[in-house]
């Protein structure tokens, strides 16, 4: 058996695990409808399993964005252990596509394409919708599960995230000579860049879309004596509850702000301007 078919039936595999966890989720809510909430309209069996099963790029979409599904689910134990079973489904599939992309990245491409057609009830439901390509994200980014019984939850948009990642001027030299080295701009930067000393670490800034997120306040304290915790919630949030009763939820707005939710850092280690705009590389503070 070549690596390409090995690599292409344990993802394979991995997805018909995660397809079929899902299901199971599905019918065990529908046999016992759970109390719910839906942030943007009526939560119901049908829109859970849509949130659940949203595996796919629409036409025009961002490669890099993905779609919230914003909710609380109360979970007695059963659901609860269905929804941990999709973690585990959602883990070994993101850990098969780690190993695919380091010793076969050529077949990602086709993955997304050729998963569909091996779950007839999901490729069906794409048909007529713009939606024909896996997106992997999407398959693989875990239900947010609430560790203890839920007295209230505060939901508010998360607008200030950002990643940072390290980086040296050697590297940052490699990512600007990828762009167009006769442009001004370009060249402009290569001086700024040749300025600096060797050693200097930098920063790529790469801010990231608005996020809901939710404060969860237990019922009870959790063996560690915490009371609260945060977490953000782009899928379905399950939280335990023996009666089946939703917890006090807020109704944020429909939209993020536009602006920064939260103040910059007086100590901001990094300087306010990109040093080279065109790779978002700022320079640290001294």
């Amino acid at each position: 058996m070549s690596l390409q078919y090995q690599l292409m039936a344990e993802l394979e595999k991995a997805f018909d695990d995660l397809v079929e966890a899902t299901e199971a989720l599905v019918a065990s809510a529908r046999q016992h409808p759970p109390a719910m909430w839906r942030f943007d309209g009526e939560a119901d069996i049908d829109w859970l399993m849509r949130a659940l099963t949203d595996y796919w790029y629409q036409d025009g979409q961002d490669g890099r964005a993905t779609r919230d599904h914003v909710g609380v689910v109360v979970a007695n134990d059963e659901l609860l252990e269905h929804a941990l079973n999709v973690n585990q489904c959602k883990d070994a599939f993101a850990r098969q596509l780690g190993v695919a992309r380091k010793q076969h990245p050529a077949m990602i491409a086709e993955l997304k394409a050729t998963l569909p057609f091996r779950h007839p009830v999901l490729h069906d439901h794409l048909k007529g919708s713009g939606m024909a390509r896996l997106h992997l994200k999407q398959c693989w980014r875990r239900l947010p599960i609430a560790d203890a019984p839920v007295s209230r939850i505060r939901l508010a948009w998360y607008s200030s995230g950002r990643s940072i990642k390290r980086m040296s001027v050697a590297d940052v030299e490699a990512k600007l000579a990828r762009l167009n080295n006769e442009a001004a701009h370009v060249q402009i930067q290569y001086r700024l860049l040749a300025s600096l000393p060797d050693g200097e670490m930098l920063a790529q800034v790469q801010t990231q879309a608005p996020l809901m997120r939710a404060n969860l306040f237990f019922r009870e304290p959790l063996e560690d004596g915490h009371t609260r915790r945060a977490m953000n919630v782009a899928l379905p949030l399950f939280v335990p509850a023996p009666d089946n009763r939703l917890p006090q939820i807020n109704q944020p707005a429909p939209n993020p702000p536009e602006k920064r939710t939260r103040a910059l850092r007086g100590d901001s280690k990094l300087e306010s301007e990109p040093f080279i705009p065109s790779l978002r590389i700022y320079r640290y503070r001294f």
